[in-house]
Parts: C-alpha cells; structure tokens; sequence
C-alpha cells in the first residue's frame, strides 16, 4: 500500500507572523541585555573593595594620643573620639607647600558639605621656636574656620613626630626669610574608633582626599 507524504504549505497569516515574532525575540533580548548593563553599572560597584588613594595603614593599636596646645587651649586627638581626623605636619612661615595643602583641605571640606562638620583637620607645627599656639592657630583658621592649629616645646614636637613618622629639618634660608623647615609633607587620616588608616601623598587632589574621608565617615 502507498502511503503519500502531504508537506503543509505554510499560509500566507503564518509568513506575516514569523518576523513579528523574531522582531520580539529582538526586542526582548536587548532589553535583557541593557538591563544587565545597567546592573553591571550600578549594581556591582557597591561589591567591589574601595581604593583607598594613599598608603594603607593596618595596625592593632590606636594612633598615639598626644596632647598639644592651641590658642583656644589644649587640645588631644582623644577630644575627637568618633569622628574623623585629618592630622598635618607643618609650618605658618611655610612659603609653599603648607597653603598649598591647606587650601586641598579646605576644598575637600567644602565637598564634603554637611559631613565635614564630623571631620577634625588639625595641623601640627613643626617650628616651635616661631610658632606660638596662637599664631598656628590663626594661621590655619585663614583657610578654613574650623581647622585646628596646635604645637608645643620643642622636645614634645620631637616626640610627637617620631611616633608619626614625621621628617622635619631647619635648613638656611635667605637673608629675608631666615631658616626655613624641611618637612613630610603627607597628611594622615584617623578613623572615628582613633586608628590611623590611610596616610596621603602631597600630590593628592582635594576630590581624592574628599573620597577617603567620606569613606571612613561611612565606614
């Protein structure tokens, strides 16, 4: 017995249909593939660790709490416990990279807006025999009101130093300036539970160092 195989012809509604579909199916797998952009964008970010932009400081003691004086009285890193402290060592007859720092400082404050009320920058001087804890204090309030200007006899800066790491040398200046102070100048960052976490290069803009504080303020 014959048996005849019948192919179906497709109709013409079936030919019609076929590229809408396919024109779904396009549509459908862009829109997978945006959203998933768009999650890589957004999404993933919050899972990567942050870059901290300075060196990264991982100690199990908290940073050395020194006490030192400023116009207002004395004053000690302990006196800032649960915020955030940005500590400089510096000089008011500093001819170029103290105000030049200082003024990143007060910018990356301006950034910060309302959260900088929760940031303490204080700056050390590292030339007691000119600078009084009047005169740094002052100095430093020309930037930004709330910076904090604080020094101490000669021996104690020394010692403050050493702990931190911090260079500082006279050398000979002109016959105008005197001597002048050679010094580190990077800028250290202590977190709100007191330990120093991240110390900053020179170089470092204020957005940079705007970022690392709103870090550690979340943090």
């Amino acid at each position: 017995m014959h048996t005849e195989t019948v192919t179906e012809q497709p109709t013409r509604d079936n030919r019609r249909s076929r590229p809408r579909r396919l024109l779904s199916i396009g549509i459908t797998l862009a829109v997978i593939a945006a959203v998933a952009g768009l999650a890589v964008k957004v999404i993933m970010p919050r899972f990567r660790p942050y870059v901290f932009h300075g060196s990264v400081i991982q100690s199990s003691e908290k940073a050395p709490r020194v006490s030192l004086e400023s116009g207002d009285g004395p004053v000690s890193l302990s006196d800032f416990e649960g915020e955030v402290v940005v500590l400089y060592f510096g000089y008011t007859f500093c001819p170029d990279v103290c105000p030049t720092t200082l003024a990143k400082l007060a910018r990356a404050m301006d950034q910060l807006g309302e959260r900088a009320d929760e940031v303490n920058v204080v700056m050390v001087s590292v030339d007691p025999e000119r600078d009084t804890p009047e005169k740094v204090s002052e100095y430093v309030r020309h930037f930004d009101p709330r910076f904090i200007g604080v020094t101490g006899p000669p021996d104690v800066i020394d010692r403050v130093a050493t702990v931190y790491g911090v260079y500082y040398e006279t050398e000979q200046g002109s016959a105008a300036t005197g001597y002048l102070v050679n010094h580190t100048a990077t800028l250290m960052l202590v977190d709100r539970e007191g330990y120093l976490k991240v110390v900053l290069p020179f170089e470092g803009t204020s957005e940079e160092i705007a970022a690392d504080i709103e870090y550690l303020l979340e943090h």
